[in-house]
């Protein structure tokens, strides 16, 4: 949808060539191999470090690790597994290549491969499942890769092709939250004009290990009433290198340089959609094509033998000018929006006498947008800071506790120049300290609980609120497994109902999840069911000119998911096919009953599919998105949000080609069959002289998306065929 496009390139150069790209590096160690247990079944999420060091890795799906260290000399690796015995191997390090397979045995009375599942798609977390790599954001076609859009083929998801942002079983965007490296990211999506959709500011290669939860999700976690998606960024950079980057929507450059014990990297990229769209026939009145100017800088540094300090930070400015045609008065309306956004984040991470683990970090999110609609002015500035520390530790064989604090101030300040009264400013300030716990407990080497409650006050509302997490895993033969998940969740109203109506309490949904997961080498299956339960949710009460807001909505969301990947059935292929099924509904806001959201469809399904073709030194990929008709409410006829959407369809394919060893030429296309999109309608607030309320279609501003680009890799060597590991 090219409306996006601004949104999506300016991350897409540093995809390409990282993936592609070599993680090679002189007088360097690579301690590499497979951990299995003793039914040789693949051991996954299991830790594997130098002992005395902070230099560690975690195993995959398949229970497969790499290592990279700059450590010398004879030195102890540790394999270590909550529910099996520690392992320790002498090995020497002389910057050669080492293989070390190991096979662990279960502990007595502990557990045995059985992990919380309920509610979680993750990537290199110790205790979850369905691996999400940073390859698989950037190679799934029709994502663009997109964060938010990869997932968009997950169960559990929407497509809402006007927003371009998460919405989770029956929740809007503003109930799923972002954190990176545990801390709160705000204003994570690109700032966008209404049905013209954002994108997820951040790369995807930037980060180790995407963590998504649907649901029942850590007391860690909290401000979020249906999802949480965690970010966890690169420990370090292994190369030094210069990426160049020619698109036909921009260019970008970026280096990367490491020493013996930090690393740092830094990027620019401009991307400027004028003559893409000068080339491409768009339905959407542009009087200044999307322009942004970005950077971007990740330094990371071994502090001690036990520690590591990291540091990220990224900044943009953003604008463009778009003609509206205004429904209501049937003139047209000339929007000029600013953006200015920066968000840096920094944390320690270490150990004491080699047993607990301890965290702590800031990070701090500035965003502002001007926004001139016309000639009048409306800037709304959002500011955020959240401090956090955090321990964890496994106290005992059958016990692992994780405890911490955190403080989030939350600043909003809106102003808006109207022509014909006073200024209106408002300003909002919110502090929220908060405390949480967690626990791990072997009940049985079948069973394991996690056991946690978060503990909060908001200034705004001055309400305390505490919120328990509960979560059971049953194994049962042959690597399957039942979960179960519950978890009570709360989440201060938007700043736009607050700032006239500082009594509102937080909105509130409780949890109920429960599925079935079975998983081997190299296939993934589970299917799971929940139930969400919505109360104190925002609504307006009173004649429209008289509206008054309370906390009396109401909602609920069910459903049932199901998701299979296969990388074993067909040689180089990989693929998922994932598909939902939601009956939602809510009051809240100026519904005048429940009814579904405008947002949702009952049946969504999508299939990804990727082709790693060694011989042609390239990668295919496809994928299909379905999602039945979306509610929607027309004025002109009784009932409320009785309508429905035509059916959604998206076919998209993509394509990597390895050129020379350092030259990579990649081109996509979306919706490549031209399906005809219609993501709702929109109608006047009053009728005509006739009694009919005039309508339209809400649809993207293309039929399809195409891009090209060049990306040039320049290193000592010059070598960077990796596309054996895509």
């Amino acid at each position: 949808m090219v409306e996006s496009i601004p949104k999506m390139n300016y991350l897409f150069t540093i995809y390409i060539l990282l993936a592609f790209g070599s993680t090679s590096l002189l007088a360097q160690t690579t301690i590499s191999g497979e951990l299995t247990d003793s039914q040789n079944q693949p051991i996954v999420g299991a830790n594997i470090f130098l002992k005395g060091t902070y230099e560690g890795a975690t195993t995959d799906t398949v229970g497969f690790y790499r290592l990279n260290t700059r450590l010398n000399g004879p030195q102890t690796l540790v394999f270590s597994y909550l529910g099996y015995e520690t392992q320790e191997q002498p090995i020497e390090l002389n910057g050669q290549s080492i293989l070390r397979n190991a096979t662990m045995k279960v502990s007595i009375n502990r557990i045995e491969e059985v992990v919380i599942t309920a509610g979680a798609f993750e990537a290199s977390d110790e205790k979850k499942s369905i691996i999400l790599k940073p390859m698989d954001i950037v190679t799934t076609a029709g994502a663009t890769a997109d964060i938010a859009g990869t997932i968009n083929t997950l169960p559990g998801t929407q497509v809402v092709g006007e927003s371009g942002r998460l919405f989770v079983r029956g929740g809007n965007d503003f109930e799923s939250r972002t954190y990176i490296d545990g801390l709160q990211v705000n204003n994570e999506y690109q700032s966008s004009l209404p049905n013209v959709p954002s994108r997820h500011r951040f790369s995807p290669f930037m980060f180790s290990g995407t963590i998504f939860s649907t649901g029942g999700y850590s007391a860690e976690y909290g401000q979020a009433l249906s999802s949480a998606l965690v970010l966890n960024t690169k420990n370090e950079f292994l190369q030094n290198r210069t990426d160049i980057g020619l698109m036909s929507v921009g260019l970008d450059a970026a280096h990367t340089q490491v020493w013996e014990a930090s690393s740092l990297a830094v990027k620019a990229e401009y991307t400027n959609l004028a003559p893409y769209q000068g080339l491409v026939k768009q339905d959407f009145d542009w009087v200044k094509a999307p322009e942004n100017f970005l950077g971007v800088l990740a330094y990371r540094t071994n502090v001690g033998k036990h520690g590591r300090l990291k540091v990220y930070g990224t900044g943009s400015t953003s604008d463009l000018i778009l003609n509206q045609s205004n429904i209501n008065t049937g003139e047209v309306d000339r929007i000029d929006l600013k953006n200015r956004y920066w968000y840096i984040n920094s944390n320690y991470k270490g150990l004491i006498k080699g047993q607990w683990t301890v965290f702590g970090g800031f990070s701090f999110t500035s965003n502002k947008d001007i926004i001139l609609p016309n000639t009048q002015q409306l800037t709304d500035k959002q500011s955020s800071l959240h401090l956090k520390a955090m321990v964890t530790n496994e106290v005992h064989q059958s016990l692992s506790l994780k405890m911490g604090t955190e403080y989030i101030y939350n600043q909003n300040q809106f102003r808006f120049n109207p022509e014909t009264s006073e200024e209106y400013i408002s300003t909002l300030r919110g502090h929220l300290p908060t405390f949480f716990a967690e626990a791990d407990i072997i009940i049985s080497d079948k069973l394991l609980t996690r056991v946690g409650v978060r503990a909060e006050h908001s200034s705004l509302q001055e309400q305390y609120t505490i919120a328990p997490r509960l979560s059971l895993a049953l194994g049962l033969n042959n690597g399957s497994q039942v979960s179960a998940a519950y978890g009570q969740f709360y989440q201060s109203p938007q700043f736009e109902w607050l700032r006239d109506h500082k009594n509102l309490n937080s909105e509130e949904a409780q949890h109920y999840i429960v599925n079935y997961q079975y998983v081997n080498k190299h296939q993934t299956f589970r299917i799971e069911a929940f139930h969400k339960e919505y109360s104190s949710l925002v609504k307006f009460q009173g004649p429209e000119n008289q509206q008054t807001i309370s906390n009396q909505g109401e909602g609920y969301a069910r459903g049932v998911e199901l998701f299979w990947r296969d990388q074993k059935t067909i040689k180089n292929v990989d693929y998922w096919i994932s598909y939902s099924f939601l009956d939602t509904e809510r009051d809240y806001l100026d519904f005048p009953q429940l009814a579904t959201p405008k947002f949702f469809s009952k049946h969504h399904a999508s299939i990804v599919y990727k082709h790693f073709i060694s011989s042609l030194r390239s990668q295919i990929g496809w994928s299909y998105l379905f999602a039945s008709g979306r509610a929607y409410h027309n004025p002109n006829l009784p009932g409320f949000n009785r309508q429905r959407t035509p059916a959604y369809h998206n076919f998209s394919v993509n394509l990597s080609f390895l050129w020379k060893s350092n030259v990579i030429v990649h081109a996509s296309a979306s919706n490549v069959f031209g399906f005809d999109q219609t993501y709702g309608y929109e109608y006047s607030s009053q009728p005509d002289d006739q009694g009919i309320y005039t309508g339209r279609p809400i649809k993207p501003g293309a039929d399809r998306f195409l891009f090209l680009g060049i990306f040039i890799t320049l290193t000592k060597e010059n070598i960077l065929n990796q596309l054996r590991n895509l």
